[in-house]
């Protein structure tokens, strides 16, 4: 028998998708609705989201949330 995830537990992240590299894009952990907790963040992490949405329209297409591949 297999375990199940309740879905409290289902963890998502908002991703950020390359217009023009399939594949290559930014993605950070968020909530189910696509909000980011900035203060769990690293610094690094918090600039590369800045740099992100930016991007977005640019290099980057319209972010979306996902559940996450790994937990």
């Amino acid at each position: 028998m297999q375990r199940t995830e309740s879905l409290s537990a289902t963890r998502y992240e908002l991703r950020f998708a390359s217009l023009f590299d399939a594949g290559r894009g930014y993605a950070f952990p968020c909530d189910a609705e696509g909000g980011i907790d900035l203060a769990a963040l690293s610094e690094r992490a918090r600039a590369s989201l800045q740099q992100a949405q930016r991007a977005v329209g640019r290099d980057l297409m319209q972010p979306v949330v996902v559940p996450a591949l790994h937990h």
